[in-house]
């Protein structure tokens, strides 16, 4: 009786330059400036479509630096980065319906 022993392949890991410490800061910024016109939204006198509007966008970009960068989903496969649309692309149409169901936008 031949007793057979495989080896696990190891795993392949692809290197990738990490971006510096003033990159992490310009993000940061951005997501600061960001923040901050979601916040002038909420606050201006504007008609509710365009002000809903302003805000999810503000909130996509939000999401796609924060996930892009801090957590290096760009460095990951594509799997992740699918995944990661995907469940914005629900929220949001979550938030739209809900919205539209109160009457908030769309009026």
């Amino acid at each position: 009786m031949s007793t057979r022993h495989e080896q696990a392949a190891p795993e392949v890991h692809q290197e990738h330059a990490h971006p510096g410490p003033r990159t992490y800061v310009e993000i940061a910024v951005a997501l600061a400036v960001l923040t901050t016109l979601e916040v002038i939204l909420s606050y201006i006198n504007v008609n509710d479509f365009a002000r809903g509007l302003g805000i999810m966008i503000c909130m996509t970009l939000k999401f796609a630096l924060v996930v892009m960068w801090f957590m290096h989903l760009r460095f990951d496969n594509r799997l992740f980065t699918v995944m990661f649309v995907g469940g914005l692309t629900l929220a949001v149409a979550v938030f739209i319906a809900v919205l539209s169901i109160q009457r908030a936008i769309f009026a």
